[in-house]
C-alpha cells in the first residue's frame, strides 16, 4: 500500500463539506449562545453545572460557525465578520481544572472562574497577555504558576478562597494591578516583591496566617484600602506609617499588643484595630490622625483614653466597648463631630450605667456637664471614688411623680428631664411645666407604661432636641409629633408601633431614629423625607424589604440596621448606597449574601452588592 493510501486510511472518509458543518457545542450551550458572543465578545456559561469546558469554548473564534453552512454574502447574518472573545464567566459550575487550551483565547481581557473546584491553573494561563481583570476566589487552588506572573496588564485579582500556602516570587512583575484580593487563604508570609505592585489602591491580606509583613509593603505609595484582619501579627513594621495615602486600615483580630505608628498617613479616614491586645493609646498617637472618622479599638487592654483625643476634630465613630476603661476625659463631651461611642463592656463605675445606655448624646452631655465643674485645678477625668465604691458626680435629679416638687436646680443646669422607669402611664402636667420654662432639649419617658404620645410635649416644641420614648407600649404616635421640629433624635425602640404619622415628615432636623423591636412590617417611608438622617435602627422587626431607592434619597445615611428581620432577598443595587459607614443585615432569611460576606466590613459588602447589579 503506498504512503498516501495508508494515509487515507487513517483520516477516514473524505468530507468536502467538513470546513462548513458546526463544530459540537457541548452541554448546556447552545449554538446561538454562541453565535451572540462572536458577535458582542461576551460569553457568559455561569452557574450551568458543567464539570468541563467544551472545546467549542476555547476555539470559538477559530472554528467556522454554525451560519456558515447557509454560505450568502447578501445576508444580515456575516458570520465571518465575527469579533474576538474578550470576556468569559465561567463561575459558579464544577469545574476541576482549565484546559490548556484558554491560550487559544489571545484577546480575553476578563476571565471570571469563581466559585468551582478548581485545583490548579494551567501554566498557558501565562499566555493571556491582554488579561486585565483574573477572579478564581472561591476554588480549591494550592498555589498558583509562575506564569501568572507573565499577565503584565492585569489590574484586578482575585484569589481569595482558596487554599494557597505561597505565592509566586515574582509577584512584583504584575505592577498594574490596582485591586489584588488574597484573603481566606493560608498564607504565612508575602513576597518582598510585594512592594513593587506599587499602583495598589485596594489590597486584601485578611483571614491569613501572617506573622509577620514585610518592609517593602512600605511602597505600596497609592493603596488607599489595606485589610490585614484576622492574621497573627503581632506587630506592624513602621513602613505601614509611609502609606501617605491610606484611607483605610483593617487590622482586627490579630495579637497586636501596640498601636501602630502612622506618622505619615494623613489621609486616613477609617482604622479597625479590635480584638487585639492593645494596652495604650498615647497623645502622640492620635495626634497623627486629626482626620480620622472612624476609630475601632474594641475588644483591646485600653485602661484609659488620653485628652488629645479632641484632636481628632472629624471623629464620627468612637468603638470602645470591652477593654478596661475606668474613666473618660470630660472633654470627649466636646466632640460635637461624634455621633457613635460605644463603652460596653468596660468599668465605667462613675458613669452611671443608665447614661451610657441612653446613648452618645446623653453621654456627651453628661460628660460637658462635668466640664464646668473640675475647671478650676480640678482632674478633667471622671475617676472613682476612694475605696472604690461607685457614686455619682453630682446627686440624680429627684423622682417627678404627678404634683411632685422637681429639682429645677439640676433641670435647669442640664437642660434635661429624666422621668424613666417610673412606672407612669402619662406625663405629669408640672413636669412639663418645668421642662417648657427652663427651655428643656432633652426628655427621657423611657421605661413607662404610655399607651398614647404625650400631646402635652408640644409644649416644649421650641427647644426639644432629644425625646426617649422606648420601652413603653405605644401603639401609635400622634399627628402632634410633627410639632416638634426642632428634634435632631426620636428612641422609640421596643414599643407596639407598626406605622408612623405622615407628620414626621416636618422633623426635617432629625439626625438619629431607633425604631427597633416593634411591628413594623414595612419599613416606614415617611422616613425618606428626612434629608437629615444619619442613623436609622430598625432592627428587630418584620420589615420584609429594602426599598433602594427610598434610602438613595438621605445623602447623610450612615447607619442603617435592618437585622433581625423578615428580609427574603437584599437588591444588589443596595450597594449604590455610599454614604453608608455601618450596615447591618445578619439575622434575615435571605440567602445571599452569605454569612462570610456581611461578617465583612460594610466596604466591602457595598462593593460586593455593586458587583451582582446586572450589566
Amino acid at each position: 500500500m503506498s504512503r498516501s493510501a495508508r494515509a487515507r486510511g487513517r483520516r477516514g472518509k473524505f468530507n468536502p463539506r467538513a470546513g462548513f458543518e458546526p463544530a459540537p457545542t457541548g452541554p448546556n450551550i447552545s449554538a446561538a449562545l454562541l453565535k451572540q458572543a462572536r458577535k458582542s465578545g461576551q460569553l457568559n456559561l455561569s452557574n450551568r453545572g458543567l464539570e468541563k469546558v467544551p472545546d467549542t469554548v476555547w476555539r470559538i473564534n477559530l472554528d467556522v460557525p454554525e451560519e456558515a453552512k447557509n454560505v450568502t454574502f447578501d445576508g444580515e447574518d456575516r458570520w465571518w465578520e465575527q469579533v474576538d472573545l474578550t470576556k468569559l464567566i465561567l463561575a459558579s459550575n464544577k469545574l476541576s481544572e482549565l484546559s490548556p487550551d484558554l491560550n487559544q483565547l489571545p484577546a480575553l481581557v476578563v476571565l471570571d472562574v469563581h466559585d468551582n473546584e478548581l485545583t490548579s491553573l494551567p501554566k498557558e494561563i501565562g499566555d493571556l497577555q491582554h488579561l486585565q481583570k483574573l477572579n478564581v476566589s472561591h476554588n480549591k487552588l494550592q498555589s498558583l504558576p509562575p506564569e501568572l506572573c507573565h499577565l503584565t496588564n492585569l489590574l484586578y485579582l482575585h484569589v481569595d478562597y482558596n487554599k494557597l500556602t505561597e505565592l509566586p516570587n515574582d509577584l512584583g512583575t504584575l505592577e498594574h494591578i490596582e485591586d489584588l484580593d488574597l484573603s481566606h487563604n493560608e498564607l504565612a508570609t508575602l513576597p518582598p516583591s510585594i512592594g513593587y505592585v506599587s499602583r495598589l489602591t485596594k489590597f486584601n491580606a485578611s483571614n491569613n496566617k501572617l506573622a509577620n509583613l514585610p518592609p517593602e509593603i512600605g511602597d505600596l505609595h497609592n493603596i488607599r484600602v489595606l485589610d490585614l484582619s484576622n492574621n497573627q501579627l503581632e506587630y506592624l513594621p513602621s513602613d505601614v506609617g509611609r502609606l501617605g495615602k491610606l484611607e483605610q486600615l483593617y487590622i482586627k483580630y490579630n495579637k497586636l499588643r501596640e498601636f501602630p505608628n502612622l506618622q505619615q498617613c494623613e489621609q486616613l479616614k477609617e482604622l479597625h484595630a479590635g480584638f487585639n491586645l492593645i494596652g495604650c493609646l498615647s497623645a502622640d498617637h492620635l495626634k497623627l490622625l486629626p482626620g480620622l472618622v472612624l476609630l475601632d479599638l474594641r475588644d483591646n487592654k485600653l485602661t484609659s483614653i488620653p485628652e488629645e483625643i479632641t484632636h481628632m476634630q472629624h471623629l464620627q465613630r468612637l468603638e470602645l466597648s470591652n477593654n478596661d476603661l475606668s474613666s473618660l476625659p470630660f472633654s470627649l463631651g466636646l466632640m460635637s463631630s461624634l455621633k457613635s461611642v460605644n463603652l460596653d463592656g468596660n468599668p465605667l463605675r462613675t458613669i452611671r450605667r443608665d447614661v451610657i445606655q441612653r446613648g452618645t448624646s446623653e453621654l456627651l452631655k453628661y460628660l460637658r456637664t462635668r466640664i464646668e465643674e473640675h475647671q478650676n485645678g480640678g482632674n478633667t477625668h471622671s475617676r472613682e471614688p476612694k475605696g472604690g465604691d461607685a457614686a455619682p458626680l453630682t446627686p440624680d435629679p429627684e423622682p417627678a411623680a404627678p404634683g411632685s416638687t422637681i429639682d429645677t436646680f439640676t433641670v435647669h443646669k442640664t437642660k434635661s428631664i429624666n422621668y424613666s422607669n417610673k412606672n407612669a402611664a402619662s406625663v405629669p402636667d408640672d413636669l412639663l411645666d418645668t421642662g417648657r420654662d427652663m427651655f428643656v432639649s432633652d426628655m427621657n419617658l423611657s421605661k413607662n407604661v404610655l399607651t398614647t404620645f404625650p400631646v402635652g410635649l408640644v409644649q416644649l416644641a421650641a427647644t426639644l432636641t432629644d425625646l426617649n420614648l422606648s420601652f413603653n407600649k405605644l401603639s401609635a404616635l400622634g399627628a402632634e409629633i410633627g410639632q416638634l421640629t426642632r428634634l435632631t433624635t426620636l428612641d422609640l425602640r421596643n414599643n407596639q408601633l407598626s406605622a408612623l404619622p405622615t407628620e414626621v415628615e416636618n422633623l426635617q432636623h432629625l439626625r438619629e431614629v431607633a425604631i427597633s423591636i416593634n411591628r413594623f412590617q414595612q419599613f416606614p417611608s415617611v422616613l425618606y423625607s428626612l434629608v437629615n438622617l444619619e442613623n436609622i435602627f430598625a432592627n428587630d422587626n418584620h420589615i420584609a424589604a429594602i426599598d433602594v431607592d427610598g434610602l438613595l434619597k438621605l445623602p447623610a445615611l450612615a447607619t442603617l440596621d435592618l437585622q433581625n428581620n423578615d428580609i427574603m432577598q437584599v437588591p444588589p443595587q443596595l450597594g449604590n448606597v455610599t454614604s453608608l459607614r455601618s450596615l447591618q443585615l445578619g439575622g434575615n432569611p435571605f440567602r445571599v449574601p452569605r454569612p462570610a460576606i456581611l461578617a465583612k466590613s460594610t466596604a466591602d459588602l457595598l462593593e460586593y452588592l455593586r458587583g451582582r447589579i446586572p450589566t
